[in-house]
């Protein structure tokens, strides 16, 4: 019963995660062709408070029950598919740390990028999803 419940709570962290993943990028898109004060400090505050309030913690949240999960699933380490989705987990958070090093350049009004540059890089989080799904429900190898 506890894995279940650990399961049930690891989902919803993960897609709370990934809401803030897609949304955040979204409003760099939008910060980097706002063209008045107002709405650049809107967009600081909306992007620090969704980094802040909604990914750091969720993150932190699908680590913990992940690696909890694991620890009752120990034999699962040694399986492919598994390495692969840490793979990946690994390379996300190392996304989720380009977007807080985004939110500061821009919180410092420093971005250098255009809105076209944002848009592709929304893009990313969609491709990781897709094979982190695909390898925990078809476990290919």
């Amino acid at each position: 019963m506890l894995y279940l419940w650990l399961k049930a709570l690891h989902i919803i962290a993960v897609i709370c995660w990934f809401a803030g993943l897609f949304y955040l990028p979204r409003l760099f898109v939008y910060h980097a062709m706002a063209e008045d004060e107002p709405s650049r400090e809107r967009f600081k505050v909306m992007e620090r408070k969704l980094y802040r309030g909604i990914m750091g913690p969720s993150m932190i949240a699908t680590l913990v029950f992940g690696i909890w999960m694991l620890y009752l699933n120990s034999g699962w380490l040694s399986q492919g598919w598994l390495h692969a989705k840490l793979t990946l987990v690994v390379l996300l958070i190392g996304y989720h740390h380009a977007c807080g090093s985004l939110l500061k350049r821009f919180a410092r009004d420093e971005n250098r990028r255009g809105h076209v540059f944002y848009r592709w890089f929304n893009e990313v989080p969609v491709l990781f999803l897709i094979a982190i799904v695909i390898l925990v429900v078809i476990k290919p190898f």
